[in-house]
Parts: structure tokens; C-alpha cells; sequence
């Protein structure tokens, strides 16, 4: 009926969904429950548990709760924004005041008060300079900002619970009282805006749910998160490092995690020979012309580091090998019997990532890619998009241990509507994205679709995988790419004798070595399968007496190529024992009198415990079987 709000008509469907209920989607747009339906249309309701907008509507209201708190108990803040995030919200506020988590009890118990008013949010507009001044009467600076760079038409809308009006376009709940369980977890710096010329403000963030277990089950997650942290673990393992003098995003491998980048180069360099791919060098700069040629240089320069000036030429890091392995296909004529072309490097890149954003291994301003470009007919593409992904899941479920349950495939299209970050060619795209569809289709692939996650020149598709601590993580893609073909001038001999465009796909498996070791440590806590472990055996003589013995079974491993360490310090086994352990050594062999008079060892895992005495022969057989099993062994106990 015309003029019923999206909460009547849920209330029409059941009570229980208009109690539920946060926010609507009206043809695919973002409403409040507030407004009213005036045509027929395509009406999704929205609740917390149902979808990613019912939640952040959920999240919004809190954070304009907790910003009315903070100017009930600190009057003299000004209000910048405060919006709903992937977990949870924030609010960036300045004041002389310096928030501490000390300060979080009393905002959270003001928060509640708050709710339990259960104030109502109403929603009204006002003409552009009457918005003006009553954010200016408010000595709301940032405010006013915001408003003035709106143009002259716009009306602008406001959200009012009690006391408190804020400069919002909404959605949210209905009332204060809807939000129940809320905790405040961090404070942080901000530059307003993002722009580090700009002022300093503060940030709280912070999480909100229907149910007070929701809320215990997230923060259980988050100490979860906190003890898988990789730059935690990296520091304990002494993994890699970071320092001021190399710079910001720049880590540096200590030898076990230089051993573990190296087996792992190793290991998918090794699949990627015996699938045909020839792997070449190429430089990590470039003249600025190749990336104008590829289309880089007009939709990335941004994420480019700056230009520098060499005699003649103007040089630039590169920030992804895509344009050099173009010029490497197109450094002779190939035939069509030639193809599929497939290149593959272990490629260093650079990105001119904010120093706000980098963090440990996860985000760096130089990573090395696990990259390749196969160069194939258009008759070829099934195959080998089909190739392409029967590798990905040797790797991560075969090899790395993941169920087939953990995996979901995200088919990423450009957004029409933003020609600044896609290369603008309707027909182009509307042939690429449908070829993907098509063969995902036809290989039998369950995958969803995303708008705006494309790469500037072509579709993808994204392989996400739900890591340890609950997060989609993307760990391969695989890209179509009509376009670098064409504006390189890519050319084959066809079997007909002329001359035609190949087709390139793009794909990295374990994408860049330096997120997929921050993946990996995150995922194993550090305690990695023996085949990657940087120490695969720890020898632990019992007194100074068996130090010869543990010697010779030392030289015994290393010559079967094992990784491995003898402690000799002047300590007791127990302390022995309890320091391997922390350092996650698969394996120890406790050698004391018994153990040499035998010519055996006693064996310790990470995985059982004590597995009792045997022969060195013996343990050699059964840690071989593991390694060309790549097993991935879950510990059975804790000592």
C-alpha cells in the first residue's frame, strides 16, 4: 500500500521481523526502516543476522550512542565521523582530552544509560545553509567542513536522539534501545580525512550486538586473533623484523623465516615447472612509458612510488611484472602451435602503500609475487582456467591441509559507473566477465559475484578462504585479460596463416609470499607441518657425556638433508624440552646413557608427546614419509 514504511511492511509479514529489523534495501538501495515505499519495488529487510547492511545499520546507531556519551562526560569535543566498519565502528573525535582505555568504562557505562533511555532517532533535513548554521551554533567545525563541500541544492539530513544531532545520511535503528550489548576496544590517532597535512584526532573503536553471548564469542575471538598475531609470533620465532632505518613496510627475513620463503619458493616453482610454465628474471623498474603503454600509469600511478629522473629516461618501481612478461612474449612471432605460453617469475613489486597502512608482513611497500601470465588461444581458455584452478586446490587442500568447505570463489566485476579506475570499453568487459561466467559455469564452480573488486584491465576470479581468526581472506586470483593484448599488439600465426590476438591469463597462487607467510603464521601459530618447519629436528643431549653421540647423530640428519640443531647448553632436559617446544620444533631426540649404549633415541613430538625409544634408522624413515607426504600432523596433546 503506498506510503507504508519499510517497518510496516514488515510488521505485516511478522512481528518478529519488525523487531528484528534494521535497515531496507529499496531497488538495491540502503534505507532506513523510516521511509516510506511510494512504488512498487524490490524490498529486502534487513536484520543483523541476515545481511552485511543490517549489521552496519546496527553498528552506526552505536557509534552515534557512544559519540552522545563522550559529549555528555567530555562537553568540549568536536564530532568528526563515526561510521559502521567491517567488525564494529568508530568514531574520530578532537579534544584536549587523551582518551585511554581507562576512560572506556565510564563512556560504556554513559553508553548504556543511553540505551536505556531508549531514545528515539529521528531523522530530519534541513536546506544547505540552515544545516550550516546549526552546525556552526554547535561548534561543530569538521561538521561544517563537510557540509560546505556539499553543492548548493543539496538538502541535508540529521539524525536527533535526546540532546545529540548529528550530521548523518543514515540508515538507523529506531531507537537507542535496540542496542544491547556494546564494548569499547581501542583507541588510536587519526589524521582527519586520511591526510597526514591535516590535524591529529582521536579514535575510539568499538562493537556492538543483539546478545551478550554474541558479544562474549567475539571477544574470545579477538584474544584469539591476538595470540595468532604473525607479527607476535615473527618476533617470538624469530621469523623476520622491521626497522626505522630500512623504513616503514619494509621487513626484513631473519634465516628461519628466510628457510621458510625458500622451501615455499622452491615448493611452487617445482609444480609450476611440471605443469610447463618457464620461469624468467626481470628488472623491478622500468621506464614510465611501459606502464602509459600497459594503461598502469593512468588508473595506478597513485599506488606507484614517485618518478626518478636518470639521465634521458624517467624510471619508475614497478608495481606489478605484467607489462615486462608482455614484452618477453612479444620478443618473437609464435605460432599458434606455440601456445599456451605460460611465464611464470617469483617477481619483486612495489606499492606506495600510507605508512598507516602497513603493518608487519600482511601489507609492505615491496612484496615478491608468485606471479605468472599464460598467453593462450581463445580456444584454450577453459583448459586452462581449468588448470589454473585444479592447482590452486592441490596446493591448499593436498598440500597445505584446507577443506574443500573453507573455500568460496568470487567472481570480481569492474563498476560500470567508475571510469577512472576501469579501463572504459563496455564490449571489451561484457566479453571478458561473460567468458569467466561462462566457463566457471560450465567447469561446475558454485561462486558469487562481486561489483568493484576487477582489476582495471580485466575480471578475476578471487579464491577466498576463511582463515583461523574468521577473516575472507583472498589467497589466488585468476584474471582474463583481453586488453594488455591489444595494446601491446600482441600477435600469433594462426592455422589459417594470419595473424591474431592471443589471450592472457593472469593468476597467482600463493599470491605474494610475504601475505601468504603472514597467513601461514597466523594460520599454524607458528607450529608449521615438518616439511616447512625451519627447524625439523632438535637434539637434546642429556649430560655433557652424550655430546659426542649427539654429535654424530647430528651429522647422520644433515646428511639426509634434514634441518636440524643440537643444544648444548649447560642446562637440565626439562628446560631443554620446555624451550624446543616454545620454538614449535616438530621433533626432539632426548639422547642420555641408554640411548647410546642402544644406538637409539627417544623421540618427542609436538604432536603426541613422548612416542618412546627407537633406531635412528627408524625415526629417519618415518619423518621422510612425512615430508614427501607433506603431511600436516595436529597436535594430540599439550605437554
Amino acid at each position: 500500500e503506498k506510503g507504508k514504511t519499510i517497518l510496516e511492511v514488515a510488521k505485516q509479514i511478522s512481528e518478529g521481523l519488525a523487531r528484528m529489523a534494521t535497515c531496507g534495501e529499496v531497488n538495491g538501495k540502503v534505507e532506513d526502516v523510516r521511509y516510506e515505499l511510494n512504488e512498487d519495488c524490490e524490498l529486502n529487510i534487513c536484520t543483523f543476522e541476515n545481511s552485511e547492511e543490517g549489521k552496519k545499520a546496527y553498528w552506526h546507531t552505536t557509534s552515534h550512542i557512544m559519540a552522545q556519551a563522550i559529549k555528555r562526560l567530555f562537553p568540549n569535543v568536536q564530532l568528526a565521523i563515526g561510521p559502521a566498519i567491517d567488525n564494529g565502528f568508530y568514531y574520530d573525535f578532537d579534544t584536549e582530552h587523551k582518551f585511554s582505555e581507562e576512560d572506556f568504562e565510564k563512556i560504556e557505562q554513559e553508553m548504556k544509560k543511553i540505551i536505556k533511555e531508549d531514545l528515539p532517532l529521528e531523522r530530519f533535513e534541513l536546506p544547505r545553509a540552515e544545516a550550516i548554521k546549526l552546525m556552526k551554533d554547535a561548534n561543530e567545525s569538521y561538521k561544517v567542513e563537510l557540509i560546505e563541500e556539499l553543492p548548493e541544492e543539496e538538502v541535508i539530513s540529521f539524525y536527533k536522539q535526546g540532546e545529540y544531532v548529528d550530521l548523518c545520511a543514515g540508515p538507523h535503528l529506531m531507537s537507542t534501545g535496540k542496542v544491547k550489548a556494546v564494548k569499547l576496544l581501542s583507541t588510536s590517532g587519526a589524521y582527519w580525512r586520511g591526510n597526514e597535512k591535516n590535524k591529529m584526532l582521536q579514535r575510539i573503536y568499538g562493537i556492538s550486538y543483539p546478545k551478550a553471548s554474541q558479544l562474549d564469542e567475539y571477544l574470545k575471538l579477538l584474544e584469539e586473533a591476538k595470540e595468532r598475531d604473525h607479527r607476535k609470533i615473527g618476533k617470538e620465532l624469530e621469523l623476520f623484523m622491521t626497522h626505522e632505518l630500512v623504513g616503514s613496510g619494509l621487513p626484513m627475513y631473519l634465516p628461519h623465516g628466510a628457510t621458510i620463503r625458500r622451501i615455499l619458493e622452491r615448493y611452487i616453482q617445482d609444480k609450476e615447472i611440471e605443469l610447463g610454465y618457464d620461469h624468467v628474471y626481470t628488472p623491478c623498474l622500468a621506464n614510465v612509458e611501459l606502464y602509459k603503454t600497459s594503461g598502469h600509469w593512468d588508473h595506478y600511478k597513485e599506488d606507484m612510488f614517485p618518478v626518478m629522473k636518470m639521465d634521458n629516461e624517467e624510471m619508475v618501481l614497478r608495481p606489478m611484472n605484467c607489462p615486462h612478461h608482455m614484452l618477453i612474449y612479444k620478443n618473437k612471432m609464435h605460432s599458434y602451435r606455440d601456445l599456451p605460453i605460460r611465464i611464470g617469475e617469483l617477481a619483486h613489486d612495489f606499492r606506495y602503500e600510507d605508512s598507516g597502512s602497513v603493518c608487519g608482513l600482511e601489507r609492505v611497500r615491496e612484496m615478491c609475487q608468485n606471479d605468472a601470465h599464460l598467453f593462450v588461444r581463445p580456444d584454450q581458455i577453459k583448459e586452462e582456467v581449468g588448470n589454473v584452478l585444479k592447482l590452486i586446490k592441490e596446493v591448499y587442500q593436498k598440500d597445505f591441509g584446507f577443506s574443500a568447505d573453507s573455500f568460496k570463489y568470487r567472481l570480481s566485476l569492474r563498476d560500470k559507473k567508475d571510469t577512472h579506475k576501469y579501463f572504459d570499453d563496455d564490449e571489451m568487459w561484457e566479453k571478458a566477465e561473460g567468458q569467466l561466467r561462462e566457463i566457471l559455469t560450465e567447469l561446475g564452480i558454485n561462486f558469487y559475484e562481486a561489483e568493484g573488486e576487477a582489476a582495471f584491465y580485466g575480471p578475476k576470479l578471487d579464491v577466498q578462504l576463511k582463515s583461523a581468526v574468521g577473516h575472507d581472506v583472498t589467497v589466488s586470483t585468476c584474471q582474463l585479460d583481453f586488453l594488455l593484448p591489444e595494446r601491446f599488439k600482441l600477435e600469433y600465426i594462426g592455422e589459417d596463416g594470419e595473424k591474431h590476438r592471443p589471450v592472457v591469463i593472469h593468476r597467482a597462487i600463493l599470491g605474494t609470499f610475504d601475505r601468504f607467510m603472514c597467513f601461514l603464521i597466523e594460520e599454524t601459530k607458528g607450529a608449521f607441518p615438518l616439511w616447512l618447519s625451519p627447524t625439523q629436528v632438535k637434539i637434546l643431549p642429556i649430560t655433557d657425556n652424550q655430546i659426542e653421540y649427539a654429535k654424530e647423530i647430528e651429522t647422520e640428519l644433515r646428511r639426509h638433508k634434514f634441518r636440524v640443531e643440537l643444544d648444548e647448553s649447560n642446562e637440565k632436559i626439562g628446560y631443554k624440552i620446555r624451550k624446543a617446544q616454545l620454538e614449535k620444533v616438530p621433533y626432539m631426540l632426548v639422547v642420555g646413557g641408554k640411548e647410546e649404549e642402544n644406538e637409539a633415541v627417544s623421540v618427542r613430538s609436538r604432536f603426541k608427546g613422548d612416542e618412546g625409544q627407537m633406531k635412528l634408522d627408524d625415526f629417519l624413515a618415518a619423518i621422510k614419509e612425512e615430508i614427501a607426504n607433506r603431511e600436516n600432523r595436529k597436535v594430540e596433546k599439550e605437554d
